[in-house]
C-alpha cells in the first residue's frame, strides 16, 4: 500500500523543470481553449500593442502596458483554476463555493479596472495623443519597441495555434491536424527581426544556422517539412508586417 501511495504521489510533482514547462504550457493551452474570456484578452492585448506603435511611448510606459495586459489573462486564468478546484469538491449549490466564485471573479474585474486606468492615462492623455510625422519617425529610431511588439504577437498566434491544434486533437484523436511549427515561428520571427536591425552578415549567418538548428529536430520529431516551412513563413511576416507600419511615417 505504501509503494501504491508513494506511486500516486509522484504523478502529483514535476519531476524536471521540461515537465513543469510542459505541464504549465497545458495550462495555458487548456485556458485558451475553454475560456472565452481568455481569447477575448489575447486578441485585445494584440490590438493595444499593435496601437502602442503608434504612441511616443518611453520604456517604462510600454512595460506598464505589457504587464496590465498579462495581468488580466493572469487573473482570469487564476479564476478559471479555483472555478475548477471548487466544481471538483462541490457538486451542489454551497455559499462558501459562491463565496469562492465570486471573489475569483472580483479579482478579475479589479485587474480590468487596473488596465482601464492604465490605458486611460497612457492613450487618451493629451499629451501623449500625438499621431503625426514626429511620432511616426519615432517608431523607425526605436526598433526595439518594433521587435518586442513583434515576439510578443508572434507568441500570441503560437498560443492560439497550438490551442486550437489541441482542441481539434481532442476531438478527433485519429486526424492530427495541420498546425505551424510553434519553434519555426519563434526563430524565424527572431532571426527576421535581426535582419530588419543588423548591418553585420556574420551575426545575421550565426543567427541563421542556430535557427535551422532549432527547428532541425522538428522535422524529424513531431513536425512535417510544410508544418515547419508553414510556421517559418507565419513567424516571418508578422515581423514583416509590424515593420512594415513604420512605411507609414515615410
Amino acid at each position: 500500500m505504501k509503494q501504491e501511495n508513494s506511486k500516486k504521489d509522484k504523478r502529483l510533482y514535476n519531476q524536471n523543470f521540461i515537465q513543469a514547462w510542459n505541464n504549465a504550457t497545458n495550462g495555458i493551452l487548456y485556458s485558451v481553449n475553454t475560456q472565452t474570456n481568455v481569447r477575448k484578452q489575447l486578441i485585445l492585448g494584440a490590438m493595444v500593442l499593435v496601437l502602442s506603435l503608434f504612441y511616443n511611448f518611453s520604456n517604462v510606459e510600454f512595460l506598464c502596458i505589457v504587464f496590465a495586459i498579462f495581468f488580466v489573462i493572469f487573473a482570469e486564468m487564476i479564476n478559471t483554476a479555483i472555478e475548477t478546484v471548487v466544481d471538483l469538491y462541490v457538486d451542489v449549490y454551497h455559499p462558501k463555493a459562491k463565496i469562492a466564485k465570486d471573489v475569483a471573479a472580483g479579482a478579475v474585474v479589479l485587474a480590468s479596472i487596473n488596465a482601464i486606468i492604465v490605458a486611460y492615462f497612457l492613450f487618451f492623455n493629451e499629451t501623449t495623443i500625438v499621431i503625426s510625422n514626429s511620432i511616426l519617425s519615432a517608431l523607425i529610431s526605436s526598433p526595439k519597441h518594433l521587435t518586442f511588439v513583434a515576439i510578443l504577437l508572434t507568441i500570441i498566434v503560437i498560443v492560439t495555434v497550438k490551442a486550437r491544434g489541441k482542441k481539434q486533437q481532442e476531438e478527433n484523436k485519429k486526424i492530427k491536424p495541420f498546425l505551424p511549427s510553434g519553434t519555426a515561428m519563434l526563430s524565424f520571427a527572431l532571426l527576421t527581426a535581426i535582419w530588419l536591425n543588423t548591418n553585420s552578415p556574420i551575426i545575421f549567418c550565426l543567427s541563421f544556422a542556430m535557427s535551422l538548428l532549432v527547428i532541425g529536430n522538428k522535422v524529424t520529431d513531431k513536425k512535417s517539412l510544410g508544418e515547419v516551412l508553414f510556421g517559418i513563413f507565419i513567424g516571418t511576416l508578422i515581423v514583416l508586417m509590424v515593420y512594415g507600419l513604420t512605411i507609414f511615417k515615410m
